[in-house]
């Protein structure tokens, strides 16, 4: 008789015991909140809103406000801030920046820290200008072996945070130093090395698809897989028997996202067209946000950020993933720095340098990555160093100087952190976090 009520107890804590069990008399079935919501339509939509600011789920409101008020503001001191030639131009501008602080946003949803990646992205910059343009090595394959290289420094710092066990901020710190070095070193007693106008580097930043049909199909494309895509998982969701999203929802989050794209595509079309930086920078988020949302990695990714022992006790080998989070913070570092050097059109001794370091910091943390661990999207590269790019804009038509623009940026990574560390108490306190 113990044994068989040890047995009950042992089912009732796995949550086996019920299985093929009427409900008792009198109790209450569980009701998927969600479901509620949906069923009261607006109503309910505005009091979960509500709810979730309450709690602290702000998810990219404050980035996408501070957008908008930034636009505002700068658009009503200077007209030119708007127009088509410069939007066009900050877009381009951002994708170097907006690469790296991808990388970023994957260290920090392990709660960890990369200072390394400004060196990391000078080095594999002149990596591919001496290969390339002193050496005279096919510039294809010299742009494969400085991504490459991105990848092997990322793993080294891996290796040396997940398996020794030197803390990422030492070990990244080192590698700002000993990467910059390095790069000092293949850059030679020159310094600079110029790339030209019909490099590979060059063509992938300059390059503008001037047809307007190109900038609408890209638009409609990617609503089109935001659709199709929406469509599929509620689908999905049904034939499990699992909540999932009404049509009327998913239509209006659909057009939601087509009202900013075609806006974009007719700006864009008003001067040059767009940009294959642009492009690029779109199609490299969309996937890596698959690998994130939609692949067990992503989730082992969240749950180690999330609990490190609990990710180990759910038999999820955590060096491995900590070492390629690394690797993709370095591989990303590389593709920034060709970026930013087909910008410049040059490798120099400042490559990666400044404050490149800081800005995608600032860039991923005020996209709306928690600086915590296990919360974040690879969207807050692009919103976070939508801010960085037009707050610099913005003050470069000014004449600010750079003094002031440094004190501003910090100021508004300072307020994203605060939002973040208010955000995260307020979901501790509602018993969300």
């Amino acid at each position: 008789m113990r044994r068989d009520r040890g047995r009950d107890r042992d089912r009732a804590a796995d949550g086996s015991g019920g299985a093929g069990r009427e409900p008792a008399p009198g109790a209450v079935p569980a009701v998927d909140t969600r479901l509620l919501v949906r069923e009261e339509g607006i109503r309910g939509y505005a009091r979960e809103f509500r709810r979730r600011l309450r709690s602290g789920e702000l998810g990219s409101l404050p980035v996408v406000l501070a957008v908008a008020i930034i636009w505002t503001v700068f658009g009503s001191l200077n007209n030119a801030f708007l127009s088509a030639q410069n939007l066009s131009d900050l877009s381009q501008q951002i994708v170097g920046t907006g690469m790296i602080a991808v990388g970023i946003v994957f260290v920090l949803l392990l709660g960890e820290i990369d200072l390394s990646v400004g060196s990391v992205s000078g080095l594999c910059a002149a990596i591919f200008a001496v290969l390339n343009v002193l050496n005279g090595m096919n510039q294809w394959l010299a742009l494969l072996v400085a991504v490459a290289g991105g990848a092997v420094v990322g793993l080294i710092h891996g290796f040396f945070f997940a398996e020794v066990g030197v803390p990422a901020f030492v070990v990244t710190l080192a590698g700002n130093l000993a990467w910059n070095g390095l790069m000092l070193q293949v850059l030679g007693s020159s310094g600079t090395v110029n790339i030209p106008e019909d490099s590979i580097v060059s063509r992938l930043y300059s390059t503008m698809y001037g047809s307007p049909v190109v900038a609408y199909a890209t638009a409609a494309v990617g609503v089109g897989l935001f659709l199709a895509s929406s469509l599929l998982d509620a689908a999905r969701r049904g034939a499990a028997g699992v909540p999932s999203r009404p049509v009327t929802e998913i239509v209006l989050r659909t057009l939601a996202l087509a009202v900013p794209a075609f806006a974009a595509a007719y700006v864009l079309n008003r001067y040059q067209g767009l940009p294959l930086a642009l492009l690029i920078f779109l199609v490299v988020l969309v996937l890596l946000d698959f690998v994130l949302r939609r692949t067990v990695y992503g989730r082992r990714i969240f749950a180690v950020g999330g609990s490190i022992e609990g990710a180990r006790r759910a038999g999820i080998s955590v060096p491995f993933v900590r070492m390629s989070v690394f690797s993709i913070a370095g591989t990303m570092a590389a593709v920034g720095g060709v970026f930013l050097a087909g910008q410049i059109q040059s490798a120099s001794q400042t490559s990666g340098g400044g404050n490149l370091l800081m800005n995608v910091i600032a860039a991923a943390v005020i996209g709306g990555t928690s600086l915590f661990g296990g919360r974040g999207s690879v969207w807050s590269a692009l919103l976070g160093a939508l801010v960085i790019g037009s707050i610099q804009s913005g003050m470069n038509i000014m004449g600010v100087s750079n003094a002031v623009q440094f004190m501003i940026t910090g100021s508004v990574l300072l307020a994203a952190v605060v939002v973040d560390s208010v955000s995260r108490r307020s979901q501790k306190a509602a018993g969300r976090a």
